[in-house]
């Protein structure tokens, strides 16, 4: 590409660790479908993330959207239905995913990127003529969100006991959940997290692998039958090999999951504090590697020269929203080379 792209977190390929592990093993022979024991060994090393108390199981699946379609639609009934708020990856960015398995969506607004115990609390509510209204069953959470904010062990709480109280399902989309784990806003482990949810998944997609995502199971009354969910849902790979591999070398002795996830949050926070110091604002705090500056279009304009990105959202008649992404090869110089063009126009 021409120019340097902040697009999103994986537009590189793969971490020359991941790359190095899968040309290492090509030529070992391994069982299929994830009962290789690299998966095996992946699996493990997550595991010892969880916390002594983990009784579930954990699923490798090659995309996020394979996660979130397999997770959800193995939860529910035909009549049941998902509350999510109206940014949600699962509302807009999944071409009607979740609803094309039979299941409604219940959009609820966003505070600050995210769900809280009230706007589960009134979807409820408005949602419970029953039997003519789809029966609100599972709550979906994103961590970190499509704003870049975080869920705070407190929060997490709150939702968890709510969703306890009131029998549903409690699932989060870990897409970013490595830049999430590695905010300094953060307070909440993997082992809290597995403690609190029914399911969630860990993104590796975003953090440094080819492809791959870990879904974690936790709550042991919906891990039976859970890898015929899988299979049915073309999520299986005979290969299921690359994906362990890959999962093995981020939880491994390395510890990329965190420290490829600090690194990004680091390029996003020295983005955001050059934008503010040059006298532009931000439509939302930033808490991970995801940057989100109100700009002139003019400005806009002539940044598209040398940088991709997305434009995010109009703002006024001058100015509009740009998204910023950095990711675990995010180059520091780059970085400094979009504030100097900023502070250029």
């Amino acid at each position: 590409m021409a120019m340097y792209s902040f697009l999103d977190d994986y537009s590189e390929g793969a971490h020359p660790d991941i790359l190095r592990a899968l040309t290492d093993s090509n030529w070992v022979q391994q069982a299929p479908y994830g009962t290789d024991s690299h998966t095996e060994d992946a699996a493990n090393k997550i595991k010892a993330h969880l916390g002594e108390g983990f009784a579930g199981a954990i699923h490798f699946v090659a995309s996020g959207t394979m996660a979130n379609i397999v997770s959800i639609a193995s939860c529910l009934r035909p009549h049941e239905a998902v509350i999510a708020v109206a940014s949600g990856h699962i509302v807009l960015r999944e071409a009607g995913a979740i609803e094309a398995t039979g299941h409604k969506l219940i959009v609820v607004p966003a505070i600050d990127g995210k769900l809280t115990t009230a706007t589960v609390e009134a979807a409820l509510a408005s949602n419970a003529h029953f039997p003519h209204m789809a029966k609100p069953r599972l709550i979906y959470l994103s961590n970190a969100t499509e704003t870049g904010t975080i869920y705070t062990l407190a929060e997490l709480r709150d939702l968890s006991a709510l969703a306890k109280r009131r029998g549903l399902i409690l699932f989060l989309d870990g897409a970013r959940l490595g830049a999430a784990l590695a905010s300094p806003k953060n307070d909440a482990s993997l082992a809290d997290i597995a403690s609190l949810v029914d399911l969630f998944w860990i993104g590796g997609t975003k953090l440094g692998a080819l492809l791959g995502e870990a879904i974690v199971v936790c709550n042991p009354a919906l891990s039976e039958d859970f890898a015929f969910h899988v299979k049915q849902r073309g999520a299986m790979l005979a290969k299921g090999r690359l994906l362990g591999i890959q999962f093995q070398q981020l939880f491994g002795a390395n510890h990329l999951f965190s420290s490829l996830a600090q690194h990004a949050n680091a390029m996003a926070a020295k983005l955001a504090a050059g934008i503010l110091s040059a006298g532009h604002s931000l439509s939302a705090d930033t808490e991970t590697n995801q940057v989100f500056p109100i700009l002139p279009n003019t400005v806009i304009a002539a940044l598209q020269s040398h940088f991709a990105f997305y434009v995010w959202a109009k703002a006024d008649d001058e100015r509009s929203v740009i998204r910023l992404v950095t990711s675990w090869a995010t180059e520091e110089d780059q970085v400094d080379s979009f504030l100097s063009h900023l502070a250029a126009t």
